[in-house]
């Protein structure tokens, strides 16, 4: 695998929209906000020009204008690539970028999550390139920054180890149907403790190269040509701790999803499991069939460890993850510890 540098006081940053740009709020202010926190840290800004459009379906720009601005920012002086942003249809700009060209340059970081799976995923297994599934520029707007932040900018500088946090942020899951009058408004979270599940004996530690992302992302590459996954893991001749967590998955989505990649070959080399809170499905449950069901059911024949409601993905905080790197993956104290390989 191909690690890039660390980051390094006065380093430039490239801000890219290869999904959404940032056009709307609260996500244009808190870009602003963001980039003034990242320059006191040391860093500068370089604004890719699809970063403050929306001119494209569901996107910031065409397909191809979008490529053009991933394809310039990896074949520039960059050490990241930072995403401006999550959203839905980054797939139209995926067939545009030219992975022959990427794997002969440099290697840069690549962060960001969700949609982003798009890039941190394919430029991992194609590529042999590390990224990291991580935070979106204007998350970066508090002052100070928050721990899962924090954290992805100690990982870009070469921290290793890295603990879940002590509680995490739940949102209210009521329907929209429901009366508002009846349910708080949404931005009041409720703070709860660390809830990790370890539904079988647990074994410790995990240990093998990380590999994951959104799952509603995986499932659209899973079988198409840019699916190189089992080529992938068979070429670095290691294990697999695959990480995954779901945005808009119901339970029986992520359970008809988890048996897709399974049976397409994806964790015949699986050593762990870590599987983030689910956005649209924590709460649900049908038929007997939950969040901790859906999961376990497919996965359990593997008999290796399985950790759920890991701090990952879209409800915060999440923990940022190293894609393609080595690591060795532990429950203690309650909580999940990772310690990156050198």
């Amino acid at each position: 695998m191909k690690r890039p540098p660390y980051l390094q006081q006065g380093d430039c940053i490239a801000m890219v929209a290869p999904s959404f740009g940032v056009t709307t709020e609260p996500y244009a202010t808190r870009y602003e906000a963001a980039k003034k926190n990242l320059m006191r840290l040391g860093y500068s800004i370089d604004e890719g020009p699809n970063v403050h459009r929306a001119d494209g379906v569901v996107a910031s720009a065409s397909p191809e204008e979008r490529a053009q601005e991933i394809m310039d920012a990896l074949s520039g002086d960059f050490p990241l690539i930072l995403s401006v942003g999550g959203g839905e249809l980054m797939n139209e700009m995926v067939p545009f970028l030219d992975f022959k060209k990427i794997r002969s340059l440099s290697p840069k970081w690549y962060m960001g999550f969700s949609d982003n799976t798009w890039l941190t995923f394919l430029l991992t297994t194609l590529c042999d390139w590390e990224t990291i599934y991580g935070p979106c520029a204007p998350s970066f707007y508090e002052r100070p920054l928050r721990a899962g932040q924090l954290d992805a900018i100690k990982m870009l500088r070469g921290k290793r180890e890295f603990w879940g946090y002590p509680k995490w942020e739940k949102p209210n899951f009521a329907k929209q149907s429901e009366p508002k009058k009846e349910r708080p408004p949404l931005w009041k979270a409720r703070y709860n403790a660390p809830k990790i599940i370890t539904p079988f004996a647990y074994q410790a530690p995990m240990k093998g190269m990380l590999l994951g992302g959104c799952l509603d992302i995986l499932l659209c590459i899973c079988g198409t040509y840019l699916d190189q996954v089992k080529t992938f893991c068979k070429r670095q001749h290691t294990g697999v701790i695959w990480y995954l967590e779901a945005c808009d998955l119901n339970v029986l989505s992520i359970r008809r999803g988890l048996t897709q990649l399974k049976e397409a070959g994806w964790f015949d080399t699986a050593t762990g499991f870590l599987i983030g809170r689910p956005l649209a499905a924590y709460e649900d449950n049908y038929m007997g069939v939950d969040r901790i069901r859906a999961v376990t059911d497919v996965l359990k024949e593997w008999g290796v460890p399985i950790l759920l409601d890991v701090d990952l993905g879209h409800l915060a905080p999440a923990l940022p993850f190293r894609n393609g790197a080595m690591a060795t993956v532990s429950y203690e104290k309650e909580n999940i510890h990772i310690v990156y390989g050198k």
